[in-house]
């Protein structure tokens, strides 16, 4: 199979930006490339259109390569529950919830299936396959039974690239202790190395790069200049702050509460593209300010991040604003922590059946934990009574509960199969849905954006097309490969 592995020196060096570019890249040479990752470790997930559930930062990059998503890209997910466990999402459906010790143990021949399976479908399909390790190769304590670094470049037989991150520091040392640590079968495979993130005159690295090359004897194949709010859709929560925080205080002042397990916090990304808004993620009640509008965001997690919120204050200051007139959106299980009570029926939340706890009590409903996990591609139509213009949305389902509304309470939408989903109080200003992906639709994330800007006073603006711009970036990633990538040695090293 041709193809290329980026490895990394470290989590969160820039692998999944540098595979989407690379897809992007490929694709405009006019190559059918698919990107791959055996393992994912991540609470952003993404729905494929046969409704499984693969890592957001694969479907990002099919969406780069100019394809459709599919669980092949992704056999393994790994969503956090606790620090101990995590659920396993095996070929898009939820396996089974497992200790790091128990998932080594007792998955690990099951997921080297998995991985061989995906590679053999995808070779029938695509001319070439970029695939994103984790982490990194050279972890010594789980070396032995790892599915993500070289044990899949073996099974792929493809050359690794390894990535490391200038700006964190210790950049010669990353690479060159990597290196060390890679037995000499391991090391054969690494055919080239690139720098992330570089700040400043890029020429002042030239002795850099000689002195790795001539240390290592490997090739440096680029220096890729740090950029700020490329606009791609991040992995994990470890890419929040390089996403979101470098950007200026814009007139609308919009708090996203960072829940211990958030998940598919790319429900906002769409808001980087609006240029009067700034996103700022909030952890304590001291960082709160005087917001805008707030959202409460998925979680893997709800009791656990209920629990959270109340220990450091933050349910008063939420469940105040919501009094004081503020505009709150809540996604999932940010919905259902603003439910009156949450019943976990059968332990699928917190591993306790039975337990409840008290919500937020924003909205007039109540959830219960099932043990039913629901992911689903879905539509639904606005509210009548939130006065908005009629529009269809699409978003995706990921929960295991059911929040049921008050009898008199107003649903958020209605959807195609019949059946209504969310609640909305106060004339639309307080709302929670299921829907995941609600704001990446244009129309309805700036009427709601309009709503908040004639409050403050501010003009209303027209919708920003979000998927042509991302079209776009796309075409500019992969002239961002042509410009800072030895295009000739990566076509050697590949053979394509």
């Amino acid at each position: 199979m041709k193809g290329i592995m980026l490895q990394g020196t470290s989590s969160d060096v820039g692998k999944s930006f540098l595979v989407t570019a690379l897809c992007a890249f490929f694709r405009k040479q006019g190559l059918k490339v698919t990107p791959f990752k055996s393992q994912n470790m991540s609470n952003n997930s993404y729905i494929t259109f046969d409704h499984k559930e693969i890592g957001r930062a694969q479907g990002i990059q099919a969406e780069a390569a100019g394809i459709a998503a599919t669980v092949y890209m992704n056999p393994i997910l790994l969503k956090p529950r606790t620090d101990m466990t995590a659920e396993v999402i095996l070929f898009g459906k939820s396996y089974h919830s497992f200790s790091g010790r128990d998932y080594r143990t007792e998955f690990y021949e099951l997921g080297l299936k998995a991985i061989k399976q995906s590679l053999q479908e995808l070779d029938k399909e695509y001319e070439l396959v970029v695939i994103e390790g984790a982490g990194s190769p050279v972890e010594m304590n789980l070396n032995d039974r790892e599915l993500v670094n070289m044990k899949v470049a073996e099974l792929a037989d493809v050359p690794v690239i390894l990535v490391a991150d200038i700006d964190r520091g210790g950049v010669f040392a990353s690479i060159v202790g990597t290196l060390a640590l890679l037995n000499e079968e391991e090391k054969k495979r690494v055919n080239g190395i690139i720098i992330n993130k570089f700040r400043g005159d890029l020429s002042l690295f030239e002795d850099g790069v000689k002195w790795i090359e001539d240390y290592t004897g490997v090739s440096v194949l680029g220096v890729f200049p740090y950029i700020h709010n490329h606009m791609v859709d991040g992995e994990d929560s470890l890419s929040i702050s390089s996403r979101f925080l470098g950007r200026d205080q814009q007139e609308i002042d919009l708090v996203v509460i960072k829940l211990p397990y958030i998940s598919n916090y790319t429900d906002v990304e769409p808001f980087s593209y609006e240029s009067d808004v700034s996103v700022r993620f909030v952890e304590h009640e001291d960082d709160f300010g005087h917001p805008d509008a707030l959202i409460l965001p998925g979680t893997r997690s709800t009791i656990a991040d209920l629990h959270y919120l109340k220990s450091v204050g933050l349910d008063k200051k939420i469940k105040n604003y919501a009094t004081n007139g503020g505009f709150i959106f809540g996604i999932c299980g940010g919905y259902q922590i603003m439910s009156k009570s949450l019943v976990d029926e059968a332990g699928s939340d917190t591993g306790i059946i039975g337990n409840t706890v008290e919500g937020l009590s924003i909205l007039p409903v109540n959830t219960t934990f099932s043990a039913i996990k629901k992911t689903i591609r879905n539509k639904g139509e606005l509210h009548q009574g939130l006065g908005f213009q009629s529009m269809l949305i699409d978003g995706y389902e990921i929960h295991q509960g059911s929040t049921v509304r008050d009898e008199d309470a107003l649903p958020f939408l209605g959807l195609e199969d019949g059946e209504k989903d969310g609640c909305w109080i106060n004339d639309g200003r307080i709302i929670g849905t299921y829907f995941h992906h609600i704001f990446h639709h244009d129309q309805w994330r700036s009427a709601w954006l309009n709503r908040i800007r004639e409050k403050k006073g501010i003009p209303n603006q027209e919708p920003i097309v979000v998927h042509d711009l991302k079209e776009l970036q796309y075409d500019q990633l992969a002239l961002y490969v042509e410009k800072h990538l030895n295009v000739a040695e990566l076509s050697r090293i590949v053979k394509y």
